[in-house]
C-alpha cells in the first residue's frame, strides 16, 4: 500500500488530506488548503455582472473558464490579473509535491467561525493546483464543494494499517500482541486473555474469531458515513443525477434543479459504478502486471549489459593485442631486414676500401720507384727500363679511371616503409555494431566490359547501383596475391576506375571493390577473375634511362652518344616466374665491350653495366655484330642464365636472385642493339627444367 501514498496526499500541503473537497475537475484539496489559495477578481468577472451582462456561461463552466486564465503559466514563477490594479502580483509559491499555488491576493477577514467555514471574500476565484483550472465562486463559497468522505475513509484506513501491531485490549499492564478478534464482542484479545475472558462455551461459543488484520478491516469498513447534501446540509444524498455526475438529494429534487435531468437510485449507481472500476481496475492490473514483469526484464538486462560489457572489453583488449603482437613481430622483420641490408652496405665499401688501399700502395710504390730511376745519371740504363715504366705508369693511371674512384655504395638505404595502408587501417577501425543502423553505401556493380588486363597490369571499372540513394565517398579495390593467398588493398579513392601495375606474369588474380562513406563500407562485390599475359611484352624505357642513349623503332633499338657506357632498362620488372628476351647487336664497332643483363630501378646510369651491387650481367664471351644475347631469368630456381646464338654461356652465371629486376644493357656510341620481347622460354631448358 505504500505505493498509495502520493494518491492521499494534498498538492498543496503535502500533507495527507484533511476534509478533502472535490474541485468541478474532479481533484481534490483541503478545505483549508482551498481557503488559502483563494484570489479575489474584479467586480467585472464576477457572477451577477456575468448575469447582468446576458452571459450564459454558468458558474462551473470552467473549460471556458480556463481559456481566459488569470494566472501566467510562464517560467517567470509569478501570477497576476492585469485587469485588476487593486491586487498586485504576488509570487507563487511551490508545495512540497512541486505544484505551484498561489496565495491569496489579500488575508481573509477576521470571522468568528473556523477558517475552513469562514465566508470567503466576495467574487473570489480558486484555480486548481494539478491542472490549473480556474473557477469563480458563487455565493456558497467553498461549501458549493461536495467533500470526499471516500478519500477520507481511505485515508483512515491507510493510516491504521501503518500503525504499530496490534495489542490486546484487556492486557492490565504491559499489553500484550493480540492473536484474535471477536466480530461480535469487537474486541482484540491475547491468547491468555482470551481463555480467560472469552472461553469457547455458552453463548460465547457463537462468536466469530477472526485474525487480528482480518478483523481490523472489518471493523474500518463496519461503520460508513453517509454524506450530505451541499446545498441541504440536513438532506442525505438519496439519488444520483447522471447529466450533473453528482449525488442529489431529495429537497434538490423537490426544488427543480435537476427537473430534466436523468436521475437514478444511489445505491444502483453506487453498484454500477463500483462494477465499472472493478472492470477497468482488471485492465490496469494487467497492465501493471506486464510492467513488472518489464521491470524485472530490465533489471536482468541492467546484470546483462554489465557482464557483457567485461566479456567485450576483455575481448576488444585481446584483439588489439593481437594488432598489437603481429605488429612487433613486423617490426622485428623489418629490422632484420635493415640489419641485413646494413651488413651488405658494409661489406661492399669494406671490400672496396681494401681494394683501393692494396691499389693505393702499389700505386705508391711504382711512384716511388720511378722517382728513384729518374735520379740515376747512366743515360743507357735509363733508357733500357724508361718505355716499360712509361707504359706500367698509363696502365696504372687507366685503372684509376675506370669507375674505380666511384664508391660501389650509396650511404642512403634502399628501403621505405610503405605505411599508408596499415595507418588508414588502424583509423578505419572501428566497431561495425555501432554503425549497422546507419545507412551504408550500397555494394558496387563491375563494369566487365570495362576491365581487362595488359602484360602485368589490370585495369578494373566499377559503378553504384543504378537505384541507390546513399552516397559513397569513396572506393576499396582489394586483390590477392595472384596465388589464391590474401586479399590486400591496392586503391582507396573516389575514382570509379583504376589500373594496378606491377603484377606477375602468367598468374590468375582475384579482385573485388567495396565503397564506404561515415557511415560505414558496404558489402564487398562480386570476385573477378583477371589472367596476366603468360609472357611479356615490353620496351627500353626513355624515362628511366641516361640522357646519352638514343631509342629508335618504337623504343626497341637504342645507342648512345657518348664513348663512355651508358645504361638503359626495360619497361616491365619482374619478381616471379620464368622469363626469357634476346638482344640483337646490330652495330660492333672498335670491341665497344657492351653489357646485358638485369638490374634493379636504383642502377647507376653512368658506369657499365655490374659494377655497381645493383645489376648482374654478361660482359664477354663471342659478343659480335649481328649475335643474338638471350636472357634468361628464372625466379622459380633462382638464377640468371645467359645465350649467346642459342648457346647457353656456362652452367649458370648467377644464383640466388631475388627481388625486383628489370631487363638492362649498357653500351657506347660503337654499338647498337634491339630488343626481342614476348618469346617463350626455351625448350631445351624447360625439358632440363623439368627433368630437374
Amino acid at each position: 500500500m505504500e505505493e498509495m501514498e502520493e494518491e492521499l496526499k494534498c498538492p498543496v500541503c503535502g500533507s495527507f488530506y484533511r476534509e478533502p473537497i472535490i474541485l468541478p475537475c474532479s481533484h481534490n484539496i483541503c478545505q483549508a488548503c482551498a481557503r488559502n489559495i483563494l484570489v479575489q477578481t474584479p467586480e467585472s468577472e464576477s457572477p451577477q455582472s456575468r448575469r447582468a451582462s446576458g452571459s450564459g456561461v454558468s458558474d462551473y463552466d470552467y473549460l471556458d473558464l480556463d481559456k481566459m486564465s488569470l494566472y501566467s503559466e510562464a517560467d517567470s514563477g509569478y501570477g497576476s490579473y492585469g485587469g485588476f490594479a487593486s491586487a498586485p502580483t504576488t509570487p507563487c509559491q511551490k508545495s512540497p509535491n512541486g505544484v505551484r499555488v498561489f496565495p491569496p491576493a489579500m488575508p481573509p477577514p477576521a470571522t468568528h467561525l473556523s477558517p475552513a467555514l469562514a465566508s470567503v471574500p466576495r467574487n473570489s476565484c480558486i484555480t486548481c493546483p494539478q491542472c490549473h483550472r480556474s473557477l469563480i465562486l458563487d455565493d456558497r463559497g467553498l461549501r458549493g464543494f461536495p467533500k470526499n468522505r471516500v478519500l477520507e475513509g481511505v485515508i483512515d484506513r491507510y493510516q491504521q494499517s501503518k500503525a504499530a501491531a496490534l495489542k490486546c485490549q484487556l492486557c492490565e499492564k504491559a499489553p500484550k500482541e493480540a492473536t484474535v478478534m471477536c466480530e461480535q464482542c469487537d474486541v482484540f484479545y491475547c491468547d491468555p486473555c482470551r481463555l480467560r475472558c472469552h472461553p469457547p462455551r455458552g453463548p460465547l461459543a457463537k462468536h466469530r474469531l477472526v485474525p487480528p488484520a482480518q478483523g481490523r478491516v472489518s471493523r474500518r469498513l463496519s461503520p460508513r458515513k453517509v454524506s450530505t447534501c451541499t446545498d441541504h446540509e440536513l438532506e442525505n444524498h438519496s439519488m444520483y443525477c447522471v447529466q450533473c455526475k453528482m449525488p442529489v438529494c431529495y429537497q434538490c429534487l423537490e426544488e427543480g434543479k435537476h427537473s430534466s435531468h436523468e436521475v437514478k437510485a444511489l445505491g444502483a449507481m453506487w453498484k454500477l459504478h463500483k462494477s465499472q472500476l472493478s472492470q477497468a481496475l482488471n485492465g490496469l492490473s494487467d497492465r501493471a502486471k506486464e510492467a513488472k514483469e518489464f521491470l524485472v526484464q530490465l533489471r536482468n538486462m541492467v546484470q546483462q549489459i554489465q557482464e557483457n560489457s567485461v566479456e567485450f572489453e576483455a575481448c576488444l583488449v585481446a584483439q588489439c593485442d593481437a594488432l598489437i603482437d603481429a605488429l612487433n613481430r613486423r617490426k622485428a622483420q623489418l629490422l632484420a631486414r635493415v640489419n641485413k641490408e646494413h651488413e651488405h652496405k658494409l661489406k661492399v665499401v669494406r671490400d672496396q676500401i681494401s681494394h683501393c688501399t692494396v691499389k693505393l700502395r702499389q700505386t705508391t710504390g711504382l711512384m716511388e720507384y720511378c722517382l728513384e730511376v729518374i735520379k740515376e745519371n747512366d743515360p743507357s740504363g735509363f733508357l733500357q727500363i724508361s718505355d716499360a715504366l712509361i707504359r706500367r705508369v698509363h696502365l696504372t693511371e687507366d685503372q684509376w679511371g675506370k669507375g674505380t674512384l666511384t664508391p660501389r655504395m650509396t650511404t642512403d638505404f634502399d628501403l621505405s616503409l610503405d605505411n599508408s595502408p596499415l595507418l588508414q587501417s588502424i583509423h578505419q577501425l572501428d566497431f561495425v555494431q555501432m554503425k549497422a543502423s546507419s545507412p551504408v553505401p550500397a555494394t558496387p556493380i563491375l563494369q566487365l566490359e570495362d576491365c581487362c588486363t595488359h602484360n602485368n597490369s589490370a585495369t578494373l571499372s566499377w559503378k553504384q547501383p543504378p537505384l541507390s540513394t546513399v552516397p559513397a565517398e569513396g572506393y576499396i579495390l582489394e586483390l590477392d596475391d595472384g596465388n589464391g593467398g590474401q586479399f590486400r588493398e591496392v586503391y582507396v579513392g573516389k575514382e570509379t576506375m583504376c589500373t594496378v601495375d606491377g603484377l606477375h606474369f602468367n598468374s590468375t588474380y582475384n579482385a573485388r571493390i567495396k565503397a564506404f562513406n561515415k557511415m560505414g563500407v558496404s558489402q564487398y562485390s562480386k570476385t573477378l577473375v583477371l589472367q596476366t599475359s603468360e609472357v611479356a611484352w615490353f620496351a627500353f624505357d626513355p624515362g628511366s634511362a641516361h640522357s646519352d642513349i638514343i631509342f629508335s623503332n618504337d623504343n626497341l633499338t637504342v645507342t648512345c652518344s657518348s664513348y663512355d657506357d651508358r645504361v638503359v632498362l626495360g619497361k616491365t620488372g619482374f619478381s616471379k616466374g620464368v622469363h626469357y628476351w634476346e638482344l640483337t647487336v646490330d652495330r660492333y664497332d672498335n670491341h665497344p665491350d657492351p653489357a646485358f643483363g638485369v638490374a634493379r630501378i636504383d642502377v647507376m646510369k653512368d658506369v657499365m653495366l655490374g659494377k655497381d651491387d645493383k645489376a648482374w650481367a654478361i660482359t664477354e664471351g663471342g659478343i659480335t655484330k649481328g649475335a643474338t644475347i638471350g636472357v634468361l631469368l628464372d625466379f622459380n630456381r633462382k638464377t640468371l642464365t645467359f645465350f649467346i646464338n642459342d648457346e647457353q654461356q656456362g652452367p649458370i652465371a648467377f644464383e640466388n636472385v631475388e627481388g625486383l629486376f628489370f631487363p638492362a644493357v649498357s653500351l657506347n656510341r660503337n654499338v647498337q642493339v634491339t630488343l626481342h620481347t614476348g618469346l617463350q622460354v626455351p625448350d631445351f631448358y624447360s625439358s632440363r627444367a623439368s627433368i630437374a
